[in-house]
């Protein structure tokens, strides 16, 4: 008991001796910000810390509680989520150690067997862009949506089972359902050129590559080797980020070319003229909400897409059966903007509810979490 006791002491005071380095976060807000993902460099906290090339960190809430985080692919970058109440702030502990294992809340694939989908999904929602092997049938690169009632990973699953003929994902088996339909269109978020008020959408992605996957943030790239925009062909190029937590991906685009593209148009495909829109011009927000209906007409509550712009928007207005948003762009340089859907079966029992969310959203975008290393 004694040898125990003893040992037991050691590791407190070797645990207390560790090199720590506490940053304080804070929401200057008047909104609660839940499970916010924050990104942090530990190259801010190296040389204080001690912290080596193969060393592993630990971070610690103010309750000594360990907070789940992802390492970035760039080894010097973690992200973690951060929970605050309006006006809050919170202090987080670095140490050097061994963490928790996490359980993952984000994944992003290629689905060769299901005709090149690329899929991806958090825990709140999931969505696919469609791939070479569909070119037979003329996809979009519009987004489709895979509404989810369900924390967990759903895409290999759905796909398995649909495949099999065991269960098909276009009907609500009590985790989700895919009622979504793209066909030529922008689909749930997707952007386009927007050319002498013309909108030319785009086709499948050509090539991918995944940056991150997971645990709590996947990223990804989709490349569009010939768009046409009138008798021209440019190229688009597509990163895609999804955070555990979140309804929305943020989303980067770089078109490159030769072809004079002044404006961009991102958009929702309007499948109901009994549906219900929303916008803000001002704070760059088009959204939709309709009857969620499976393939076999079976209600499925009420499905809901939008879209943030937090840089300049021209116009919102409907035309060709989309809600377009539209912003000026430059060509070769980025642009970014936020798209997502929710479902009223899955934390938003109205079109409303839908409709703040997005309006929160916009202005956690616009005022994001900050970050202070304190001196002690």
């Amino acid at each position: 008991m004694k040898k125990i006791t003893v040992l037991l002491l050691l590791s407190i005071m070797l645990t207390s001796c560790q090199q720590k380095v506490k940053i304080a976060i804070f929401n200057d807000t008047d909104l609660v910000r839940n499970n916010e993902m924050v990104e942090f460099c530990l190259c801010n906290i190296k040389d204080k810390l001690g912290l080596k090339e193969g060393d592993k960190v630990i971070i610690l809430d103010a309750n000594n509680k360990q907070v789940p985080y992802q390492l970035l692919a760039n080894k010097l970058t973690v992200i973690f989520p951060v929970s605050l109440n309006a006006k809050d702030s919170a202090v987080y502990t670095f140490l050097i150690g061994q963490p928790d294992s996490i359980k993952p809340k984000t994944f992003a694939r290629q689905v060769p067997e299901r005709k090149d989908d690329f899929t991806w999904e958090n825990d709140r929602i999931a969505f696919r862009m469609f791939g070479p092997a569909l070119a037979a049938e003329k996809p979009s690169n519009g987004v489709d949506v895979w509404l989810k009632r369900t924390e967990n990973l759903i895409i290999n699953k759905f796909y398995k089972n649909d495949l099999e003929g065991i269960q098909s994902y276009h009907v609500d088996n009590g985790e989700g359902i895919d009622c979504y339909k793209v066909a030529n269109t922008l689909g749930a978020g997707g952007i386009a050129p927007y050319v002498d008020t013309t909108l030319f959408v785009g086709g499948h992605y050509n090539n991918y590559s995944i940056i991150e996957n997971g645990p709590l943030r996947s990223v990804f790239k989709l490349s569009y080797d010939t768009l046409k925009v009138g008798s021209d062909y440019i190229k688009q190029t597509l990163y895609i980020t999804i955070d555990a937590g979140t309804q929305l991906n943020k989303a980067k685009v770089i078109y490159s070319g030769s072809i004079d593209i002044n404006q961009l148009a991102a958009g929702i495909f309007i499948h109901d003229s009994q549906g219900t829109t929303f916008t803000d011009i001002n704070k760059g927000i088009a959204a939709y909400a309709e009857n969620a209906v499976s393939d076999a007409g079976v209600p499925a509550g009420r499905s809901y897409v939008g879209i943030i712009i937090p840089s300049k928007t021209d116009s919102i207005f409907s035309k060709t059966d989309h809600l377009l948003a539209v912003s000026p762009y430059q060509l070769h340089k980025p642009f970014v903007y936020y798209f997502g859907a929710g479902w009223s079966k899955w934390g938003f029992a109205t079109d409303n509810d839908w409709f703040n969310y997005l309006q929160e959203t916009s202005i956690k975008i616009k005022h994001p979490l900050k970050i202070k290393i304190l001196t002690n």
